[in-house]
């Protein structure tokens, strides 16, 4: 093997452990949000899941840490690993959010998530009309023309409603808003996926979404608060009757959960 072959492969072992250990963290922070080791529960000894893995101790070990840095499990000696009370789990990390939507989100879950968004997106919609400025409103029209543009299906329909409600947290000018909209991207892309099942609503929600984006074109903050708050209260109803179907027919197994990382 040549020099530069070996600079590569040793390049590319550290990045490699890295995926194995997302994944393997992945898989065991899924199982614990899905309720396969609740709250106050003791994970598989060591031993148990190196033979369920496949993989050495010091990559379970890093995913552990991964884990505990998130705030759902504690090790400890002569103890073994426990799941940490709900409390103490760090719901707005992205990972997170994106295991919660693996696992079959809870009515709990995604009611969690919309009182949330009632809390900032309505207020962050008058601000975007007060503040904005000619070119985050021409981004808020380019979102909402690829809404239009996508809702046969030919194209990231959710993808277009996720830069739409971010680009209205930019809008406004405050950072911390732009940083919550990013934190809970991953439950906002569930959330969307739920809500945009059913064809027949696609046109009343582009309606309101229109009605959002020309109130803060008009720069009439009272009116895009009143069109954000409806938005949310129908696409909160959208996502209780797609999660009323998921339970009729029986969710599906993720895919976390159906093998090895």
């Amino acid at each position: 093997m040549s020099a530069p072959e070996r600079n590569e492969v040793a390049e590319s072992a550290p990045i490699a452990r890295r995926r194995v250990n997302d994944s393997l963290a992945a898989v065991l922070g899924y199982e614990i949000i899905a309720g396969l080791y609740p709250p106050g529960s003791r994970l598989p000894t060591e031993a148990r899941l190196l033979v369920r893995f496949g993989v050495s101790r010091p990559t379970l070990r890093e995913a552990f840490r991964a884990l505990e840095a998130k705030g759902l499990i504690v090790s400890r000696q002569k103890v073994g690993t426990m799941v940490r009370p709900k409390s103490d789990w760090h719901m707005l990390d992205s990972d997170f959010l994106a295991w919660h939507m693996l696992a079959a989100p809870t009515e709990d879950f995604v009611n969690d998530v919309f009182q949330l968004r009632r809390i900032f997106e309505p207020a962050a919609a008058a601000l975007a009309a007060e503040f904005r400025d000619a070119a985050s409103l021409e981004i808020i029209e380019a979102a909402y023309a690829d809404m239009e543009r996508f809702k046969t299906g030919d194209g990231d329909l959710i993808g277009a409603d996720v830069r739409f409600h971010k680009a209205i947290l930019a809008a406004t000018g405050n950072g911390l808003l732009v940083g919550l909209g990013s934190l809970i991207e991953m439950a906002l892309v569930g959330t969307f996926r739920m809500g945009w099942r059913s064809l027949a609503i696609k046109d009343d929600r582009l309606h309101q979404h229109r009605d959002v984006m020309q109130a803060i074109a008009a720069q009439k903050p009272d009116a895009a608060r009143a069109a954000m708050a409806k938005l949310l209260g129908e696409s909160a109803a959208d996502v209780r009757r797609a999660l009323i179907e998921d339970s009729a027919v029986g969710a599906p197994q993720s895919a976390l959960a159906a093998g090895d990382p």
